[in-house]
């Protein structure tokens, strides 16, 4: 299936997306600064726990809107946005943000979306950050990398019932940064040599959640062709989407 979905209204609500998190990441920032302040006019470290936290924000949020459909360009785009706002906050003096996205292969702009054939689909986006806090001749750096990646992997196997009617059954396994994930949404196509189609009750589909990122589909559809091929798309609690295919072994 098609590899990305250029949709007008999914780029939409990516771009919304991006705007409600900057949002909320800006009134966090601006509240826990005000609550230090009082607390405690000296104290970095909460100061810095915001920043961090915000820039794992916009990755995610950027992440979200590129991959349903959005320029690999937005998390840079985003990004600057983020920092020319980090360095509007003096509670603790001046803040310096500066990042790089990743370039290194498998990233093109700090992004990784390989949505293949073989079972394995990977959406991904990484960036590189250094902050500096400047204030009445104290000086703190701290450099991190924000990482986060959507993994979906899937295995598909199917019988002959008689003709060509088959019963196909189809596991996926999510994984947010290596970890077990849970879905948001979630949905299989078949191919049925002319078109792909989702299964429905007509199809006896079934799903059976395990509650720790596997997901068992199993429906009943004509299939002329000996090559079974399935997809699953999902979109994870974090509104990133991956995709993958596969040709199903016959038992």
């Amino acid at each position: 299936m098609s590899r990305r979905n250029n949709s007008g209204q999914a780029l939409l609500l990516g771009v919304l997306l991006i705007a409600l998190l900057l949002l909320s990441v800006e009134l966090y920032v601006y509240e826990v600064g005000k609550a230090i302040d009082t607390a405690n006019s000296n104290s970095f470290s909460d100061s810095i726990f915001a920043v961090r936290l915000g820039s794992r924000h916009v990755v995610i949020g950027s992440l979200a809107n590129i991959s349903q459909g959005g320029a690999n360009q937005n998390l840079e785009l985003n990004l600057e946005s983020w920092s020319s706002f980090v360095g509007k906050q003096y509670q603790f003096g001046k803040h310096i943000l500066n990042f790089t996205v990743r370039e290194a292969s498998p990233y093109s702009s700090g992004i990784w979306i390989s949505w293949g054939t073989n079972g394995s689909g990977v959406s991904g986006a990484y960036a590189n950050f250094t902050l500096k806090l400047l204030d009445r001749g104290i000086e703190i750096n701290q450099t991190y990398a924000i990482n986060v990646t959507t993994t979906l992997s899937i295995q598909g196997s199917y019988s002959v019932i008689g003709g060509n009617t088959k019963q196909v059954n189809v596991t996926s396994n999510l994984l947010n940064e290596g970890a077990p994930a849970l879905a948001k949404n979630l949905t299989v196509y078949y191919n049925n040599s002319s078109d792909w189609i989702v299964p429905g009750s007509q199809n006896n589909y079934t799903i059976i959640d395990y509650g720790n990122g596997t997901y068992f589909m199993s429906f009943i559809a004509d299939i002329p062709s000996e090559n079974v091929e399935v997809s699953v798309h999902v979109s994870d609690l974090r509104d990133i989407t991956v995709q993958a295919n596969v040709t199903c072994t016959e038992t």
